[in-house]
């Protein structure tokens, strides 16, 4: 059955009513929930205030790096060093290497450029932070649903936004109702909030829907592959903040390194790709495996035991890239809009202060009795704060990188290292992302294939035990959430033309092409059951047939840690 013939037979979905419905238990959506419960105190009224998470608990889903800037958290909650907050661990130390396939060149401290300097900063856990995000704004009335993941946006005959509804629950692969069958639910709002991450489900809708991107550069995506580790005592430097930029990637391919030294003899390291990469060959998780080998990086975790594993994709397209972020009835935020810094490999703050400009806007609008129209005040806000410049002083660090190597870093020390020094705070230029990252991938003949080591189970891992460390878990006999347009384009485009890219993007192993032995030939295999929810195919797909759709509720890793 489809779900809309499943909503005939079993509905009406109930619903249940809120001034606001927030989508994601991120920095963003939480952000936003407690700014308004905040308002509300301080003029001695209350909104009610709703946010759904599809992972398991809030932060269940959240993968950073993560070095967090503490500005944003700090308007958001100034005394949450005395309420506990888990930013424990200062910055003590920043190392920029370029990397050869052997060899490193430490950056000197005084030509490290700006964005690359983290005093004042955290080597902080996201997913505790979000945690404990989660206890504040609970602690001021906010609703928070985990384990319910929002499937669809509800539209008002005017076709305003007027909510969402949860997925349906005991649904088999076949599509039919089993005996744990559960109708999803709506939640109705005067405004609702999307802060789903990069490349969110409903937020991809929007955008398309409403035209949000109209006039804007595409925009393009990095995907992060993290791993969390505990290494012997006398290896662990708390607070020391390590970038790579080079090895493994040629000078054609935007990628890096990070290592962060964590309190308790943790290390949390990862390397970051450009979904704009070109050869159909690479695999971004093992270009990150044997990334781990270089001596700059094997120095810090050998001897040392590796704990948990993910990936996600982050946008990097900055201020040209982002969308309009309002729409009638609604507003994306975080990294659902696009709010992230490439050049600094930071999002959290962002986040927490685009929440709390949204957060604004909508307490504004419904303490004035509107609901359903445009929050033009967020928008406007953003235009006049401090993410505003900060973004746009970090707006050409990806393009410049797309002209190589060389170039991205003769251009990344010029906009932020030598201009701030000479009083300029914002480039005088502005390059855009020239195309979406699909459609860089070129046919695999043209291009040299890439033999990669296999793993010594010690330093580098495969992806079926990188899946089995993130704890994901889906329930078997439920419809893939991993849907194919058209089912004949794996083989017959993707397979002939690109060698199946798919089998590779993938840091989870969800895609495989197997022998068909009814047609002959291969088939492809979709193991939805190992997504990690990183968004990459939804992203690099050459032919866009991929589409990421919301699982049951509750599926997916549970990172802890991370």
């Amino acid at each position: 059955m489809t779900p809309q013939a499943i909503l005939e037979q079993y509905g009406p979905r109930e619903s249940m009513e809120y001034d606001v419905v927030i989508v994601g238990a991120g920095p963003g959506g939480l952000a936003t929930a407690i700014r308004l419960k905040q308002l509300a105190a301080d003029k001695g009224g209350d909104l009610s205030v709703v946010v759904l998470e599809k992972g398991s608990e809030p932060g269940a889903h959240i993968l950073s790096g993560a070095v967090m800037d503490p500005q944003a958290l700090t308007e958001l909650i100034a005394d949450w060093k005395d309420k506990g907050a888990p930013l424990n661990q200062p910055v003590t130390a920043d190392e920029v290497l370029l990397l050869s396939e052997t060899g490193a060149t430490k950056t000197p401290a005084a030509l490290v450029p700006n964005n690359f300097h983290n005093e004042g900063n955290y080597v902080v856990s996201l997913g505790n932070v979000v945690r404990w995000l989660a206890e504040q704004a609970e602690g001021l009335g906010v609703e928070i649903f985990p384990g319910f993941a929002a499937a669809e946006v509800l539209y008002n005959d005017d076709g305003s936004v007027k909510g969402v509804a949860t997925g349906n629950m005991g649904v088999s692969k076949e599509g039919e109702p089993t005996d744990e069958f559960q109708l999803g639910m709506e939640l109705h709002a005067k405004y609702t909030v999307f802060a789903e991450g990069a490349r969110g489900h409903l937020g991809r809708q929007l955008l398309e829907r409403f035209k949000l991107q109209e006039g804007k550069a595409p925009q393009s995506f990095g995907i992060g592959i993290k791993e969390l580790w505990e290494i012997p005592a006398d290896k662990a430097q708390p607070g020391l903040v390590v970038h790579t930029a080079g090895w493994p990637m040629d000078k054609q391919t935007f990628g890096g390194g990070f290592l962060y030294h964590l309190e308790g003899n943790k290390v949390t390291l990862g390397f970051v790709i450009g979904l704009d990469y070109k050869n159909p060959w690479l695999s971004p998780f093992e270009e990150m495996q044997r990334w781990k080998k270089h001596p700059a990086i094997l120095k810090h975790i050998e001897g040392g035991k590796r704990l948990s594993y993910g990936a996600r994709a982050i946008n990097n397209g900055g201020v040209p890239s982002l969308p309009k972020t309002v729409f009638p009835g609604g507003a994306l935020i975080g990294c659902d809009a696009g709010y992230l810094n490439a050049s600094r490999i930071k999002g959290s703050h962002a986040a927490i202060k685009s929440g709390m400009l949204a957060a604004d806007a909508i307490y504004e609008a419904v303490t004035a009795g509107r609901q359903y129209d445009e929050l033009t005040a967020y928008p406007e806000a953003f235009e006049k704060s401090w993410l505003h410049d900060e973004l746009k002083a970090a707006s050409n660090f990806k393009p410049w990188f797309k002209k190589g190597q060389t170039v991205g870093m003769l251009m990344t020390g010029i906009e932020h290292w030598l201009l701030p020094r000479l009083g300029v705070k914002t480039p005088p230029w502005t390059l855009k992302n020239p195309a979406a990252d699909h459609t860089f991938l070129k046919p695999a003949a043209e291009c040299a294939k890439i033999d990669y080591p296999k793993p010594d189970g010690k330093i580098t891992f495969d992806r079926l035990s990188s899946v089995f460390v993130s704890n994901t878990n889906h329930a078997e006999n439920q419809p893939a959430h991993l849907t194919l347009k058209d089912t004949s384009v794996p083989v017959q485009i993707n397979l002939a033309k690109f060698a199946g890219p798919e089998s590779r993007y993938c840091p989870a192993g969800v895609y495989e092409f197997v022998p068909d032995e009814a047609q002959g030939g291969e088939r492809l295999q979709i193991n939805a059951q190992n997504c990690v929810h990183c968004k990459t195919c939804d992203i690099k797909d050459p032919t866009q047939n991929i589409v990421w759709v919301t699982p049951e509720g509750g599926g997916g890793p549970n990172y802890s840690g991370m």
